[in-house]
């Protein structure tokens, strides 16, 4: 199947090189894996050094911080909210710090997450659900799409595997490593040319053959080795990173608080060491005494070290802007609860903000951000839109109807059946099958009415 390129790659015409692909990287990584991947460029680069450790700091000197800014969570007497005490604040600042326990997510779940948010009819979303369900560990189809597929329209199956591909990981929905290579090749903005040649002798380039590669491409051995270097930035294994072995704890990389009636977001960067160049690099590249490959040497490693400081400001200026985008789409929620989260989309933040979609995809994707409400995935406050009935024409978002299926059976007096409860909510304006309240009430860990009685 002949894969278009998407219209973004057009438009903003990246080349891609293996600094941006090191900025992309870094974009999606949560807080805790970014303070892993700040660790191993200390050890590889020697320009790179450590001006202030922030995570050297204790966690009571932190806590002492926070009891010396007496209105750190100070909320307005009218807004409906009490004033934390100062051991409380402490409380909140060392949870903020340490985490909380999460179970990690599943390449079904962030891809399915992804496929709801699209703009597609709903015969296309239930054949990428499909596709989705179907894939293994590493992001391939488990069972042959023309037997899992047999009985549904072509033209449909082609729309949807082209869609499920496109989606964070690229390269899923496929065969084998070789053909989610070639997929992700032509998905790659800029990509080399060459490439799609190239992989198709995957098995020589393995084995170092870069001659032979080039005599069968008609390309140059320095065209290959460049080819290659793109290739060894994709992932072979697309679905590997969504490891499900154990229960881990997440760390927040946002918090959002109330203050003086309006809402304030703090980067989570006790975990980030703050970074700058080796005074003594600095001096060497400033030098014309030694030799040029030490010269060259020191400034290819201090160009990386700038690079690499660059990358991490972009990374949490942009999750900045996206929380700030969240917090003005979402202030009901922030302010109200959960029963109030708006439909939002992807595209509404990326349009809001100035960058793509896949942009803010990675950015929402493993990041937590602490509220009064809890903990939540970035990703919690992107739902699909349910249309209410009325004159007024309200839409609610999914989990927001969750949360009052959630009150009405709460505070029900005998035990309402799902039908009952889809009466209750035309009442409320809001239009719901029996079948969709018992799968949202499924998905709440409510039991039946009669399990409940």
């Amino acid at each position: 199947m002949q894969l278009q390129r998407p219209t973004f790659i057009q438009e903003q015409r990246l080349k891609m090189n293996p600094q941006l692909y090191q900025s992309i990287k870094l974009m999606a990584l949560p807080v805790v894996d970014l303070r892993e991947t700040i660790q191993a460029e200390l050890e590889r680069n020697p320009a790179l050094e450590v001006i202030e450790d922030k995570t050297t700091i204790s966690l009571d000197s932190a806590i002492k911080e926070v009891k010396e800014e007496d209105d750190y969570f100070e909320a307005t007497s009218d807004s409906g909210f009490t004033r934390r005490g100062t051991d409380e604040d402490a409380d909140e600042q060392q949870k903020f710090i340490e985490g909380a326990l999460s179970r990690p997510e599943t390449l079904q779940e962030h891809l399915l997450w992804q496929l709801r948010l699209q703009p597609i009819d709903d015969d296309v979303r239930r054949i990428g659900e499909l596709l989705i369900q179907n894939l293994d560990a590493d992001g391939f189809h488990k069972e042959p799409i023309d037997v899992l597929l047999k009985n549904e329209d072509p033209a449909k199956i082609a729309v949807a595997l082209d869609l499920v591909r496109r989606l964070d990981p690229q390269g899923t929905c496929t065969t084998n490593y070789k053909e989610s290579l070639m997929v992700q090749a032509q998905l790659m903005p800029d990509s080399p040319d060459g490439i799609l040649e190239a992989l198709e002798h995957l098995e020589l380039l393995e084995r170092g053959k870069i001659t032979e590669v080039a005599k069968k491409i008609k390309r140059s051995e320095e065209a290959v080795k460049e080819i290659l270097e793109h290739i060894k930035e994709l992932s072979p294994f697309p679905g590997r990173q969504f490891d499900t072995s154990e229960v881990r704890y997440v760390t927040p990389d946002v918090q959002v608080i109330r203050k003086n009636d309006e809402f304030v977001i703090i980067l989570n960067d006790e975990e980030i060491p703050v970074l700058g160049i080796n005074p003594f690099f600095m001096k060497l590249s400033d030098g014309k005494d030694g030799e040029k490959p030490v010269r060259d040497f020191v400034r290819e490693n201090i160009k990386e070290a700038r690079w690499f400081i660059r990358s991490i400001n972009q990374r949490n200026h942009t999750l900045l802007k996206v929380m700030r985008a969240i917090v003005e789409f979402q202030r009901a929620f922030f302010a109200k609860g959960p029963k109030y989260l708006a439909p939002l989309t992807l595209k509404d933040i990326a349009q809001e903000i100035g960058v793509h979609e896949t942009t803010v995809s990675r950015i929402a994707n493993g990041k937590y951000v602490q509220t009064e409400w809890g903990i939540f995935e970035i990703r919690y406050f992107f739902t699909n839109s349910i249309s209410g009935a009325g004159s007024s024409g309200s839409r609610y978002s999914k989990e927001a109807v969750k949360e009052i299926i959630r009150e009405i059976i709460q505070s029900e007096e005998g035990s309402l059946s799902d039908q009952d409860i889809a009466d209750l909510l035309v009442r409320r304006g809001i239009p719901l099958a029996r079948r969709t309240v018992a799968k949202y009430r499924k998905e709440l860990d409510l039991g039946s009415s009669y399990t409940r009685s």
